[in-house]
């Protein structure tokens, strides 16, 4: 019903079947079947065809108010099921790790955000147990962090780097604050380390180490470019690199909304930003 209606409306608008034919791509015996169907239907001639075109009968003018209503109705039950399926509105709240937010993600949500404009993104900062926390609160829909947990993302690489000047033998180590995963992997791979500050950002700890306060286990993510310029340097160790699983956690295929399945799907469908491989 709602192709017949739309028929019948272009057949008013433009005057003719044939004009009404070519605006709907379909051929004129086509449109006139469409028509005559809608007329079936309300069991009434709603079209007057004559030799100056065709125009609205009585009763196809009381349809005509009906008709529009009704075709809005359509298109605003649409643009509400888009909504609703993430297509063209929704929310995604996501929450990781520094490194993930700060060098592993913000590609992929860029390419997210051009494709579905209309979806609001929400990402949040945190360690892996507080990010376990708010997904099991109901408050992220879904969380990148390191683990044996959850589906696999990409194998990340932590190095030990210094600058250049720098004589690494006996220097101190630059860390992030306890909680993070990679103050973790250093307390685990350089027991008994020497930690000459321990801060809350990735920055931070480049900054210090690019001005020779001592080394740090970071991702190579991170320092990439630093190595690219010459700023920072690899410092050899038997216990590096060290290779850490990034997962993608949520509560289940059935709990995501749509926009957060779509996120989803264009996360584990990008080649692994790090190693470059695809999954």
């Amino acid at each position: 019903m709602h192709d017949e209606l739309r028929h019948f409306l272009l057949v008013i608008e433009h005057g003719t079947l044939t004009a009404a034919a070519r605006r709907a791509h379909l051929s004129q015996p086509a449109l006139t079947a469409s028509i005559q169907r809608l007329e079936a239907a309300f069991e009434a001639k709603l079209l007057h065809r004559g030799r100056r075109g065709a125009e609205a009968t009585a009763a196809g003018r009381a349809l005509m108010p009906h008709a529009r209503a009704a075709l809005a109705a359509v298109d605003d039950g649409r643009r509400a099921v888009a909504e609703v399926e993430g297509l063209d509105g929704g929310e995604v709240r996501l929450g990781g790790g520094a490194t993930a937010c700060t060098y592993l993600l913000p590609d992929v949500l860029a390419r997210f955000r051009a494709r579905h404009p209309r979806v609001r993104l929400s990402l949040r900062e945190g360690y892996p147990d507080g990010l376990r926390a708010q997904l099991e609160a109901g408050a992220l829909d879904m969380a990148v962090v390191t683990g044996d947990d959850g589906e696999t993302w990409l194998q990340d690489t932590l190095i030990l780097v210094g600058a250049p000047e720098v004589d690494p033998t006996d220097a101190p180590f630059v860390t992030l604050t306890r909680g993070s995963s990679t103050r973790r992997l250093l307390d685990r791979h350089f027991p008994g380390a020497s930690i000459a500050m321990e801060l809350g950002g990735i920055s931070a700890v480049k900054g210090n180490v690019r001005a020779g306060i001592g080394v740090a286990l970071i991702s190579a993510s991170a320092v990439r470019h630093d190595l690219a310029i010459g700023r920072l340097v690899r410092v050899p160790h038997p216990a590096t690199p060290i290779r850490r699983r990034v997962a993608l956690l949520h509560r289940g295929l059935d709990r995501l909304a749509p926009a957060a399945a779509a996120l989803r799907e264009m996360l584990l469908a990008t080649p692994d930003p790090v190693n470059g491989a695809g999954r």
